[in-house]
């Protein structure tokens, strides 16, 4: 279908063989965090770009619980990715400029060994002999196929919702192997609402008649009724109330016709039986349902110590991404993240980017003009620090207005500041007084600023 009431960030996304996808099978049994080991594990993954001679450009992309290796098309007869509006040449993440790996997460449903693969002991699919994974888990998985592509250091790891997750746990216990992390959507522990909604939906699944105890794949019929339930609650939580206003507000009672089973009456109702429906098509149950229990069993800390405790040992910078309207993974939950950081003296860039499109924010193009920007500029910023000498004479600060002329409030601030001071400029635009004091050695620098154009 194309009419615009059906689009989503889910409307690139299909069944079809995916052309470029590689894969590798690790050598040995992985163990998990549970105490207990998968025999066989083989890994999916893309890659675009090219790694440079000095084998540092690597960008990680971590998806989230519906994505795949896929991240974008390869070339013009390929099928678009997930994230076509921020991967490519030329675009936020700069495949001309950065070599992007992005692998299909253990449990998955894409190629990576997940419920739907065949035990080695019994020659049929695992189902629900597949055991209980952790993020963690899936993050041991990326650093094996790290390991294979011999890529020892990354430049960043990038990763929202779920890969948001993914991208925390590399932060805070890998970081040695980052430059950078980015955490976009994202929390340290999802909220007891986030997860309500995901034991509803896993109960949709598990209720349903065909499941069979998840040994459903040589039947006619799999749970497609609980997935595709399962899909329109993750809908609903993925728009916020102004997105699902606009979106049907104006013909709530006059719903599209279209073949489901599911209730139509409202117009609401026949997008939700469209985009669960077409989900079935491309996604296992039983992933499902090991990939959302992962997301739950997610936990960095709920109190501002533990928090700062599990942020400590890092090593790498960060940025972190919210959006205002997003209340599966709420603004103050990545403020939770940000002031752990700013606790523990670790460098971090954040910004809440003012959204109507809720959780899917970084999925639509509505305020790529700015989230993406960020990415960029971070990605940039990581490059270039480096690159750039450990010391070397600050530039002179110059006033906009006359260009050459010294800025006089810069030149007594600098004047005034030693390194020890810890500094809070407000209005700090692009950031180039705290530039200049971070080129003098200052280390506890904070700058805010409310245009997200300027930062």
């Amino acid at each position: 279908m194309t009419n615009s009431f059906y689009q989503s960030s889910d409307s690139v996304r299909s069944a079809r063989e995916l052309k470029h996808v590689q894969t590798v099978t690790l050598s040995e049994p992985l163990k998990l965090a549970s105490g207990s080991a998968l025999a066989e594990v083989t890994i999916a993954y893309e890659t675009y770009g090219r790694l440079n001679a000095q084998r540092d450009n690597t960008v990680l992309i971590c998806h989230a619980i519906s994505g795949d290796s896929h991240v974008a098309a390869h070339d013009k007869s390929d099928d678009p990715g997930w994230w076509e509006l921020v991967v490519g040449p030329g675009k936020a993440i700069d495949t001309d400029k950065y070599f992007v790996v992005c692998p299909n997460i253990l449990g998955g449903c894409r190629g990576t060994t997940g419920p739907n693969s065949i035990h080695p002991a019994t020659g049929k699919p695992y189902g629900q002999d597949f055991p209980v994974i952790t993020v963690g888990d899936m993050v041991q998985v990326q650093r094996k196929l790290l390991e294979h592509l011999d890529i020892a250091k990354l430049l960043a790891v990038v990763g929202g919702s779920m890969g948001g997750h993914q991208a925390l746990h590399w932060g805070c216990f890998h970081s040695e192997m980052l430059t950078g992390a980015i955490a976009v959507g994202t929390s340290p522990r999802l909220t007891s609402q986030a997860l309500a909604f995901d034991v509803v939906a896993r109960n949709a699944i598990l209720s349903d008649p065909c499941f069979c105890s998840g040994q459903y794949y040589q039947n006619s019929a799999g749970p497609t009724t609980g997935l595709a339930i399962a899909r329109m609650l993750g809908h609903i939580t993925y728009l916020s109330r102004e997105a699902m206003a606009e979106k049907f507000k104006d013909d709530r009672f006059q719903p599209r016709e279209i073949s489901t089973e599911f209730e139509k009456r409202f117009s609401v109702g026949s997008y939700l039986a469209y985009q669960g429906e077409k989900f079935v098509d491309r996604f296992d149950p039983n992933s499902f349902l090991t990939l959302s229990t992962a997301m739950d069993l997610f936990d960095l800390g709920d109190k501002s110590a533990d928090l700062a405790e599990t942020f400590a040992a890092s090593q790498c910078r960060w940025l972190v991404l919210s959006f205002t309207s997003d209340w599966l993974f709420p603004p103050d939950q990545s403020q939770e993240i940000v002031d752990a950081l700013i606790a523990t003296n670790k460098p971090v860039s954040y910004s809440n980017v003012a959204s109507r499109c809720g959780h899917d924010a970084f999925l639509l193009p509505n305020d790529l003009d700015r989230y993406g920007e960020l990415l960029r500029a971070f990605l940039a910023n990581l490059e270039g620090n480096r690159k750039r000498p450990s010391k070397r004479k600050a530039p002179a600060t110059t006033d906009p207005a006359h260009p050459g002329r010294s800025r006089l409030d810069y030149d007594l601030i600098l004047e005034l500041s030693q390194p020890a001071h810890s500094i809070l400029d407000l209005g700090c635009g692009n950031g180039e007084l705290l530039g200049q004091l971070r080129q003098r050695g200052h280390d506890r620098l904070v700058g805010i600023e409310l245009d997200e154009q300027a930062i």
